[in-house]
């Protein structure tokens, strides 16, 4: 699972990218050394942080402070956006998108050290 979640960063940091099926997929090195910024072999929940945080602006290409469905592109299905959408008003303020990504950091973050492997 904590494999899934570094891939799914990686992904919502690109806008180009393939369907929410590659969460699934293995973890390669290139995205894992893409994440853990210090190099100590994990990452850590402040470095997966600051690169979701760089993820929303870049995938905010208008720079209205929030991403819609069309920003959002095949990153999120619609049943993953609507559940990140908190408040329903159609588009991700930086603040839901940072709970949401954040959770699953926590969710995979099976032994609870703030680190993924």
């Amino acid at each position: 699972m904590k494999k899934a979640v570094l891939v799914a960063a990686l992904l919502l940091s690109q806008i180009s990218l393939v369907h929410a099926q590659a969460q699934s997929a293995a973890l390669r090195q290139g995205h894992k050394d893409a994440l853990d910024t210090n190099k100590n072999g994990v990452v850590e929940r402040s470095e997966y942080q600051v690169y979701m945080q760089s993820a929303f602006t870049n995938l905010d290409k208008n720079k209205d402070g929030k991403l819609d469905k069309s920003e959002m592109g095949s990153v999120l299905t619609e049943a993953q956006f609507t559940a990140t959408d908190v408040n329903g008003n159609g588009s991700l303020s930086q603040t839901e998108f940072m709970n949401r990504v954040m959770a699953d950091f926590v969710s995979a973050d099976q032994d609870g050290d703030g680190k993924l492997q």
